[in-house]
């Protein structure tokens, strides 16, 4: 019978320890803050840049929003991210992705400081995940997708793992992390050919595509874990990548849409932002 992986309530008990964690450094003087830097009027954007607002502020954290218009310069970026760069009181930084079309993604991530890149993107922390080095921080959603697999109990190592998606964000590194887990790893993408057969030879399928309902449950191997990233709405609703009612017949554990990646991706933005908060206390206190 299939298990619900329920995001929201593994995210909530990591919540609940960070509580503690922002209260400690609170009693040491110092309040963990996060700076996110808003391009353009995107809708979606929008929802999550208020989704992590609300996230700090469910913990205790300070955030702040800086909106720049759709007509911004990749230099007046650059600018505003060195004067957060520069602002010793905020701990964690970044650039809500995507950017306005034109806007060179990359130029303006790695202007980051790899000290508060706490959505795991720089140059650096991407190029110490590919290395199998212990990086700064992590990806976040790859990062929040582990502790989802982890939850279930069933041990990584030794498994099949398929990652449907090749992307920055989320392909490529859960891809790494898994690698690292001891997992053997085969990612899909749009040319892999035959892709329904080796989506079925996978323990774990992670699937991040960004089209709705595109993975049957005939092409899941019975008993395989799988993590559903994708958020779509379809027919108003909501929806993954997976469709959840033909999959959840044939997996052990399954994430829904919402409810699943949703909330660790956040989890995980809140987490890494008291690290960095936790190291510039040791800094100070060396």
């Amino acid at each position: 019978m299939v298990r619900i992986i329920d995001g929201k309530s593994v995210a909530d008990g990591i919540k609940d320890d960070l509580r503690g964690r922002v209260r400690q450094l609170k009693e040491s003087g110092v309040v963990p803050n996060l700076s996110v830097i808003l391009v353009g009027g995107d809708p979606a954007s929008q929802v999550y840049v208020r989704n992590k607002e609300k996230g700090c502020e469910s913990i205790g954290m300070l955030s702040n929003i800086v909106c720049l218009p759709e007509s911004a310069s990749v230099d007046q970026i650059i600018a505003e991210i060195n004067r957060i760069n520069s602002d010793m009181s905020v701990h964690g930084l970044l650039v809500q992705l995507p950017l306005p079309k034109g806007l060179n993604e990359r130029a303006i991530l790695d202007v980051i400081s790899p000290e508060k890149d706490v959505d795991g993107l720089h140059i650096s922390n991407m190029g110490r995940l590919l290395k199998g080095e212990a990086a700064l921080f992590m990806p976040c959603t790859p990062q929040g997708i582990m502790e989802l697999i982890m939850s279930t109990g069933i041990s990584i190592s030794g498994k099949h793992a398929v990652v449907v998606g090749r992307s920055n964000i989320v392909g490529k590194p859960i891809s790494l992390m898994l690698l690292a887990a001891n997992a053997t790893v085969t990612i899909c993408h749009s040319k892999t050919e035959a892709i329904d057969n080796v989506i079925r030879s996978g323990d774990i399928v992670v699937v991040a595509v960004g089209r709705p309902k595109l993975i049957k449950g005939n092409s899941i191997k019975d008993g395989a874990v799988v993590i559903d990233v994708g958020i779509n709405r379809q027919g108003g609703k909501l929806v993954g990548d997976v469709d959840f009612d033909s999959a959840k017949d044939k997996a052990s554990y399954i994430t829904p849409v919402p409810g699943g990646v949703g909330p660790m991706t956040i989890a995980m933005l809140l987490k890494n932002t008291i690290i960095s908060a936790e190291r510039s206390l040791k800094n100070r206190s060396a």
